[in-house]
């Protein structure tokens, strides 16, 4: 990658966010010098404290400035005394749509068998990555009430699919799951018996992009059977592609799987553009200030951002170092059981990069 600087936008956000986004640049710091590539970062204030005090979500200039930027590192948003939904639509529906993120990756895998509430299953059973469609379905938030507030009302909520969103999302899918190269399987995650128009696009989509890719082997499971599977046998899975209401799903039983909110991370993929790349477990308010929340997760999504702009080394590097600490000192991966601080947690990865 020669002299580029990585230009990385940096929103702390709420709740415990800030204290694993200071965990994450400190592994950043450690990292950059270990594998010599440069890097900049600019804090940026959004989130419900900076709402509560000027009424602001996110503005288009905003958005504007954001473009400017090589990715974006997200802490958490969601603040206990904003009304639930402002800040998640005013801000991280805002930048995934704005900014046309519209795949949402996230890699389930187990660490350490400790962790894992499955009996009997091993790091080599739980592997798999949800390639998640992140810009239309029922996220469009397109609908209406008729009649509302009586007696007959009736709430509609529209599940809106383009053929050319569903393909970009599916293809994809399939580079990656070419790129992976582990069982190059493509499970397709859908419901084609009930919701019948959606599906039917999905399906004959995936039927017709599968024809570019005969070294894939494909398969489709309903989203009720694939959430079964998770938990009976999570080793038939190497790639999912499903819908962003699915994916919203699943993706929470994996990261239960694969042990839990501390460890799972994410990225909002756009791959002409501006991705953002996330801890998905949210603000944790209850623990702010605290210096307990694991902060694996949100390294593990700097891991990702990292392999995501072509750091590649560096980005295994950091997932090696997770993986060594969670299977030799962690003894869970809970916010105050870790054995450890949120900060010494940070500084374990560091001395093992």
């Amino acid at each position: 990658m020669g002299e580029k600087v990585q230009k990385i936008a940096v929103i702390p956000g709420d709740g415990t966010g800030p204290e694993v986004i200071r965990e994450g640049l400190k592994v950043l710091g450690a990292v950059s010098k270990k594998y010599n590539f440069k890097y900049e970062t600019k804090i940026f204030d959004f989130g419900g404290e900076r709402y509560l005090k000027t009424g602001k979500t996110l503005d288009d200039s905003d958005i504007e400035e954001l473009k400017k930027y090589s990715a974006i590192y997200l802490g958490a948003i969601g603040h206990p005394q904003v009304k639930p939904g402002i800040l998640e639509t005013g801000i991280l529906l805002k930048l995934r749509f704005s900014l046309d993120q519209y795949i949402n990756l996230r890699p389930v895998k187990l660490y350490n068998a400790n962790f894992c509430p499955l009996k009997d299953k091993k790091p080599e059973d739980i592997d798999f990555i949800v390639v998640r469609e992140n810009s239309e379905g029922l996220y469009k938030g397109m609908g209406e009430f008729q009649d509302k507030g009586t007696k007959d009302e009736v709430a509609i909520q529209i599940s809106y699919n383009t053929r050319k969103g569903v393909e970009r999302c599916l293809r994809y899918a399939f580079e990656y799951c070419r790129k992976r190269n582990r069982k190059k399987k493509l499970t397709l995650c859908g419901k084609t018996n009930v919701l019948t128009y959606a599906w039917d696009l999905w399906q004959r989509t995936f039927n017709e992009v599968a024809k570019e890719y005969p070294d894939i082997t494909t398969d489709y499971a309903h989203v009720d059977a694939t959430t079964m599977w998770f938990v009976k046998n999570p080793e038939w899975f190497d790639v999912i592609v499903t819908d962003n209401m699915f994916g919203d799903i699943i993706t929470d039983l994996g990261a239960m799987i694969q042990g839990g909110m501390g460890i799972a991370a994410g990225g909002n993929i756009n791959p002409q553009g501006v991705s953002m790349f996330e801890p998905i477990g949210g603000s944790a308010p209850k623990y702010t200030g605290k210096n307990v929340i694991n902060p694996l997760a949100a390294i593990c999504a700097l891991g990702m951002m990292l392999e995501n702009s072509g750091e590649i080394k560096a980005g295994k590097a950091v997932e090696d170092a997770v993986i060594k600490i969670v299977q030799t000192k962690l003894k869970s991966l809970a916010a105050g059981k870790m054995g450890y601080t949120t900060t010494e947690v940070g500084d374990l990865v560091v001395a093992n990069i």
